[in-house]
């Protein structure tokens, strides 16, 4: 039976105003309807933007111990139903069982870990210069937050906006993406659980375009935090700050690993592969440029081949890999693969939907590696979000930071390097927001910043950890004479 989901607004579940309704399928079946959703209109937007306006100043004068039990216990709920959550999730977006597993675990742990830092919250005291007189400073909520998430990370993103917005006292509206939405519905099933009062999180399904664009634009809403495509970020960004708001944007990558003459040739293939093909590359921080020394480049090329064609792919519950999320994504890589070959990148291998039963009507791309590849092709530039890696040779060192940094994005950077100056030159020069050594360009610390340089950030504010706190607070100083 599929399941029927509404939005939540002041505390209720209802339907949408305009009575449409749309429906997930699953990838890896996609004649299987997955559930039902909420097409909702801007009404819908604006009653949730409303409703969040009218709690703001009770839950801001909530204690932030009291709201950090009500996340606590929001976590305890959703690792209670982890499970469930996790083959939603598999369903819907199509990753492994043991990906899937991992992203709900780690919203779990987000919640957890929002709920202990609001025994520190309140500020900060300082010495004044004169005699009877208290200093310090008052951090406040910055008042109703627009939350706009995207389908490829459908409950680690939502998780990591909405814990530290309520958290520090704001509310707040989601508009998660149509392709995935189920798991962020359940974050709000856990906090209606929980105790959240009415009106403090609200979530509303439907298109950006209508839902998204309405809620940013509200003279209600104060801050904007949004996680998607360049082209909508911008817009994004532009209409958020033209109305005074603060916007936050994380926006895309073209992530490059730098493999050195003294790295580990086979190490750094499977450092790479994991980067390039995990998450069937759907993700913002997915390695998509390997940039290799010409001492070793052949015997990478063939370490990282062997990786990809070692890669079983299937259905999410029973393989390495699953398929992309949708028919759109699907074409957008196979274009980019057609692309990469008229360019005269060489197809090391994959490049095909594979066939074969278990494959039905899903959408399968094989992990697929280009070599001979020129950092000026648009294999090499644009972003795929799918599972095609680019083997960039290089003559040195130089070249390949140079490589490295020849991109309009900054997002997240490896090298792999027996050579420790390297390494901190590495760290030292890449242009990204998050460099590695010795590691793959995925996988995120949640008590640390997130964000990236260039396109891949608008470079205001970062995600995750005291950053994430930042953003949803504003400080007042107080001079208190007596």
């Amino acid at each position: 039976m599929t399941e029927r989901y509404q939005n939540y607004i002041d505390g209720s579940w209802t339907d949408a105003e305009t009575g449409d309704t749309l429906e997930t399928t699953d990838p890896a079946a996609p004649s299987e309807t997955v559930a039902e959703y909420q097409e909702s209109g801007v009404e819908d937007a604006n009653a949730a933007v409303e409703a969040a306006a009218a709690a703001e100043d009770e839950w801001a004068e909530t204690p932030a111990p009291q709201r950090g039990a009500i996340l606590r216990e929001t976590a305890t709920i959703l690792a209670d139903r982890k499970e469930e959550l996790t083959d939603l999730l598999t369903r819907e977006e199509g990753k492994t069982h043991a990906e899937a597993g991992g992203e709900v675990q780690r919203a779990i742990d987000i919640f957890y870990y929002y709920a202990e830092k609001t025994r520190d919250l309140g500020g900060s005291v300082k010495s004044a210069s004169g005699p009877r007189t208290n200093l310090y400073i008052k951090d406040e909520p910055v008042g109703v937050a627009a939350l706009i998430t995207p389908w490829n990370y459908p409950i680690a993103i939502p998780a990591w906006k909405i814990a530290p917005a309520l958290a520090t006292g704001n509310t707040l509206v989601l508009n998660p993406a149509s392709v995935a939405p189920g798991v962020a519905l359940e974050i709000f099933d856990a906090l209606d659980e929980a105790g959240l009062p009415d009106g403090v999180a609200n979530v509303v399904t439907g298109p950006g375009s209508t839902v998204g664009d309405a809620i940013i634009n509200h003279e209600d809403v104060d801050a904007v935090s949004f996680t998607g495509s360049g082209e909508v970020g911008h817009m994004v960004y532009d209409q958020a700050t033209n109305d005074g708001k603060r916007v936050q944007t994380e926006l895309g990558g073209k992530n490059p690993t730098v493999v050195t003459d003294s790295a580990d040739v086979e190490e750094a293939a499977e450092i790479v592969a994991n980067g390039a093909f995990g998450v069937t590359g759907q993700a913002c921080t997915a390695c998509s440029r390997a940039i290799v020394h010409t001492d070793v480049y052949d015997e990478f090329v063939d370490a990282v081949v062997a990786q990809a064609e070692s890669i079983e792919i299937g259905p999410g519950d029973e393989y390495d890999m699953g398929p992309q999320v949708t028919e759109s994504e699907l074409e957008g890589t196979l274009d980019y693969i057609e692309v990469a070959e008229n360019e005269g990148a060489t197809l090391a291998t994959g490049g095909n939907e594979p066939e074969g039963d278990r494959f039905g009507e899903g959408y399968y791309v094989e992990p697929t590696v280009f070599s001979d590849v020129d950092n000026d092709f648009r294999i090499a530039q644009e972003e795929v979000f799918g599972p095609v890696l680019a083997v960039i040779e290089v003559e040195d060192f130089e070249s390949g930071l140079e490589a490295a940094n020849d991109i309009d994005y900054g997002l997240s950077a490896s090298i792999v390097t027996d050579d420790h100056t390297e390494a901190e030159r590495f760290v030292d020069e890449v242009e990204s927001g998050v460099a590695k050594v010795n590691d793959k360009t995925t996988g995120l610390e949640l008590h640390v910043p997130f964000g990236g340089f260039k396109q891949s950030s608008s470079e205001t504010w970062r995600e995750q950890g005291d950053a994430g706190i930042d953003f949803y607070t504003i400080e007042k100083t107080v001079y208190d004479s007596f």
